[in-house]
C-alpha cells in the first residue's frame, strides 16, 4: 500500500484539547495511514503529549473528532515495565497480551540493542536503557499505529540511529508514526506539525 492511502490508521478533524480549563489548541485536523509519519514540535506546554494521548483515546478531545482503526502503542515517559522481572520477561509480558510470538521480543531487543541485557532485572537499567526498553516494547506490539513521546531523549547517537531505522522499517511495512520531539529525527516525507502557545482570538477582539 503506498504512503497516504485509505484505509487511515488514525484521523482527526478540527480537534481542541482542554486541560486543567486551559485551551491548549483547537482546529487541528491529521490524518495517517500506511507509511505515512508526522513530527510534532513546539515549546513544552503547548500539548504536544496531550496530543499523543488524546491520539491514543486517553483523553477526548474538547472538540472535533478522532478516528483511529488500527492497533496502536504509545510510548512515553511512562515505561509500564515490571521493574523486577528480567527485561527480556517484561516485554514477553506485554507481547503475548498483544498477541505476539515471541520471536517479537528478540527483533525488537535486537533493534534496541537490548540483547546483552535482556537478563538483566528492569531496575537495573540507566536511563538511556531504560528508553530503550520502552521503545522496544513499542516494536514488539505488533501495531500499526506508534505513537511517540520524545523517544530521542536519553539516547546517543548510535541509539537514535536505531531509532530512526526502526521508524523507517515500520513504515514501509505499512506502519504509521506520529512522533513528538524536541530533538530532530530523520523522517522522509513527514508531516510537520508546529503546536504554539493558545492564544484565543476571540478575547483579543473584544479587549480590542
Amino acid at each position: 500500500m503506498e504512503p497516504g492511502q485509505s484505509p487511515h490508521y488514525l484521523k482527526l478533524q478540527k480537534v481542541a484539547c482542554v486541560r486543567g480549563g486551559r485551551m491548549l489548541f483547537r482546529g487541528l485536523d491529521l490524518t495517517l495511514g500506511a507509511g505515512d509519519a508526522a513530527l510534532l514540535t513546539g515549546p513544552n506546554g503547548v500539548g504536544k503529549s496531550s496530543l499523543l494521548r488524546l491520539c491514543a483515546g486517553l483523553l477526548q478531545p474538547f472538540s472535533g473528532t478522532a478516528t483511529r482503526v488500527a492497533a496502536l502503542s504509545l510510548a512515553d515517559e511512562n515505561l509500564a515495565l515490571d521493574r523486577e522481572a528480567s527485561l527480556r520477561n517484561a516485554l514477553r509480558f506485554w507481547a503475548m497480551i498483544d498477541g505476539q510470538a515471541m520471536a517479537a521480543v528478540d527483533t525488537a531487543l535486537e533493534a534496541m540493542a537490548l540483547r546483552a541485557l535482556a537478563d538483566i532485572p528492569v531496575r537495573m537499567l540507566s536511563t538511556g536503557q531504560r528508553k530503550r526498553a520502552g521503545l522496544a516494547r513499542t516494536l514488539a506490539s505488533g501495531a500499526r499505529l506508534w505513537l511517540l513521546d520524545e523517544p530521542a531523549n536519553g539516547l546517543d547517537i548510535d541509539s537514535i540511529a536505531r531509532l530512526e531505522r526502526a521508524i523507517a522499517d515500520h513504515r514501509a511495512q505499512g506502519g504509521a508514526v506520529l512522533v513528538a520531539s524536541h530533538l530532530p529525527l530523520a523522517m522522509t516525507g513527514a508531516q510537520n506539525i508546529t503546536l504554539a502557545p493558545f492564544v484565543d482570538d476571540s478575547a483579543q477582539e473584544v479587549a480590542r
